[in-house]
């Protein structure tokens, strides 16, 4: 199958996976370091979220609990902002950091950003490719077609793809948006700067790695399409 040749393993999914651990070891190293750090106010996640929304004038925009860890995550169908339990609840430096960095998103939403609004509109056609990309690799496998399939195949890929390049500003952004409210509210202090944008920039490298690993295989792909012509 060419999915897995030697080519692909070396230059592809080798790279792209050590990448992907590497950004998850870092995301994981910061965020268990400082979630032991409290911050001097005491305040939680839940809390600085909420004083984030409300002096931005997003009082109608709800924080709520959720399962699960670091599946903290702004909704803007529903215009509400989630957080895992442990950012919820708890009053690290990498909670109130994390829920700052989600109601980044939600003030990205309020002001239109312009990324954000892309990165919304492309979301039902990413959703589809991601469901389909599967299947035609694997029906061009099973009926001998790979060559005649490698064109849809680069654009089915090639949206996925460009979905991650759209995420990486909007993160970025978020992520900005967070430090300086932070700040400016004086939701931190000065001497705990370093350890939010530790924990805010770890969780940034995975999107990083993502967006490396799929311009990879997406470079495999039309290298291949030009070998096989």
């Amino acid at each position: 199958m060419m999915m897995w040749n030697l080519n692909y393993l070396l230059w592809v999914f080798l790279p792209g996976l050590l990448l992907g651990l590497w950004a998850q070891w870092r995301l994981h190293s910061a965020f268990g370091k400082y979630s032991q750090v409290p911050v001097e106010s005491g305040m939680t996640g839940a809390e600085a979220a909420r004083r984030i929304l409300d002096s931005a004038g997003l009082t109608d925009v709800p924080v709520e609990e959720v399962e699960g860890q670091l599946t903290d995550h702004y909704d803007p169908t529903k215009r509400a902002l989630f957080l895992s339990s442990d950012n919820y609840q708890g009053n690290s430096i990498a909670a109130v950091g994390v829920a700052a960095h989600e109601s980044g998103h939600a003030l990205q939403h309020q002001a239109a950003y312009a990324m954000l609004n892309l990165r919304m509109a492309l979301v039902p056609i990413t959703q589809f490719a991601s469901t389909i990309y599967g299947a035609i690799l694997l029906l061009g496998w099973i009926m001998g077609m790979m060559k005649f399939m490698l064109p849809i195949i680069i654009v089915v890929f090639g949206i996925i793809t460009f979905f991650q390049l759209i995420t990486l500003p909007v993160e970025y952004d978020a992520s900005n948006r967070a430090k300086e409210q932070l700040f400016r509210l004086g939701l931190v202090r000065e001497d705990e700067r370093a350890g939010v944008a530790k924990v805010l920039d770890a969780a940034a490298l995975t999107y990083v790695a993502a967006l490396v690993s799929s311009m990879l295989t997406l470079l495999y792909y039309i290298t291949a399409a030009r070998n096989r012509n």
